[in-house]
């Protein structure tokens, strides 16, 4: 295993953590939309926590959402799966397309009364919404990205989950929200910075065309888009909620997708700059979304063989300058005209081409709740269900 302590530096990029976790994300849906249940779950938790080479144990895993696909507000199985292979959560409560949270509510008091400490004790933190804020801004709205929530929601959802939790074991669970690095460097969503313990930024460099995309450009994309977070949040932690780069897929812009430039981005990302240094969940372990011709898993069928090897070098090719994680008010920190981020089964990017993303359900009576599967090609993938019919929206994350 390589390990990496924080430096001074990197403290005060990242924000104070227990544990820099290393995990993936996992939506509700399988490729064909059809539900995941606990024995699905369990096979990726298996197969994340013994992957061959890997550089640290991936322990975690990230959820969109705490209600099972298709049902009003019973638990996501994922519970019951990450009990049974010791797999800390970071929960996910989906906020868009909804005015109220209450059947992910429902459904995590559920599992708190159900499963008790053996549940709780996993829990890592909880997102209030992904990649909302983006879908109302005037980007999303341009790449209609699908039906959004603005920030005095998000600090409402928040308010409504502390309140409802005030009296648990989750009531002093690191509250957070996930979205698009140009989102945290939008004075408009200060409120939502003000309200959280914790900031996701979801990346993904292929998608930034217009930027030099090409896969040698990549980690200073990333570096570029992550500095600006951190120089946004006021020394919040920033965790890296998605980022990627597709195995096989069409060309975007100058990013081609191919399994050497997977394990390229794995090695001057993942390697260089996040795992054992930030809380990151990788973009992806196993694809979910049909509709997305860029495919992320880094892994066929759940094999414990990854599609390349996953061992960290010991140099790199991003510039000296970007190779360490920089702090909020380091040179360099300007925020790129567009970039990439994604959501679980999906990838996001940035440009001017939409995208497919991923998702899935999670149904609740009377109102609209959903769980996504992102990246896809352009903002990552929700899945929203209304009244309990799972409609697929894809994202388009272009970052200008």
């Amino acid at each position: 295993m390589r390990t990496t302590g924080f430096t001074a530096t990197g403290l005060l990029a990242v924000g104070a953590s227990a544990q820099n976790y290393l995990g993936f994300n996992s939506g509700a849906t399988l490729a064909d939309r059809s539900a995941k249940f606990k024995a699905d779950f369990k096979s990726e938790f298996e197969t994340a926590q013994a992957l061959s080479g890997a550089p640290g144990k991936f322990n975690a895993v990230r959820l969109y959402t705490n209600v099972q696909a298709y049902s009003k507000d019973d638990p996501i199985q994922a519970f019951e799966a990450a009990i049974e292979t010791d797999t800390k959560i970071l929960l996910g409560i989906w906020a868009s397309g909804t005015d109220t949270i209450a059947p992910e509510l429902s459904a995590l008091k559920k599992a708190v009364d159900k499963y008790g400490k053996e549940f709780t004790d996993l829990v890592i933190g909880i997102s209030i919404g992904s990649e909302d804020l983006y879908r109302t801004s005037v980007t999303g709205v341009k790449n209609e990205a699908g039906v959004g929530t603005g920030p005095a929601e998000i600090v409402s959802f928040i308010g409504d989950f502390k309140k409802a939790f005030a009296n648990t074991p989750l009531s002093s669970t690191p509250v957070g929200h996930v979205d698009t690095w140009d989102v945290w460097t939008n004075g408009t969503n200060q409120p939502v910075i003000d309200a959280v313990d914790w900031v996701g930024v979801d990346e993904y460099p292929y998608y930034e065309n217009g930027k030099g995309n090409n896969i040698k450009n990549s980690g200073s994309l990333f570096d570029r888009a992550f500095d600006a977070t951190v120089a946004a949040v006021g020394g919040k932690p920033v965790w890296v909620t998605e980022t990627g780069w597709p195995a096989t897929g069409p060309a975007w812009d100058q990013a081609v997708a191919s399994v050497d430039n997977a394990k390229y981005y794995w090695d001057e990302v993942g390697c260089r700059k996040l795992f054992n240094k930030v809380p990151t969940f990788w973009y992806n372990l196993r694809d979910s979304n049909p509709e997305n011709k860029m495919k992320f898993a880094i892994t066929n069928n759940l094999s414990t063989k990854p599609l390349f090897d996953l061992t960290c070098p010991t140099t790199f090719d991003t510039p000296t300058a970007s190779n360490t994680t920089t702090s909020a008010t380091s040179s360099g920190v300007s925020a790129p005209s567009s970039s990439a981020t994604g959501t679980s089964d999906t990838g996001s990017g940035s440009g001017t081409g939409t995208g497919t993303g991923s998702g899935s359900g999670s149904g609740g009576s009377g109102t609209t709740t959903a769980a996504s599967n992102s990246p896809s090609a352009t903002s990552g993938a929700s899945a929203i269900a209304f009244s309990g019919l799972a409609i697929i929206i894809g994202v388009v994350a272009a970052l200008l």
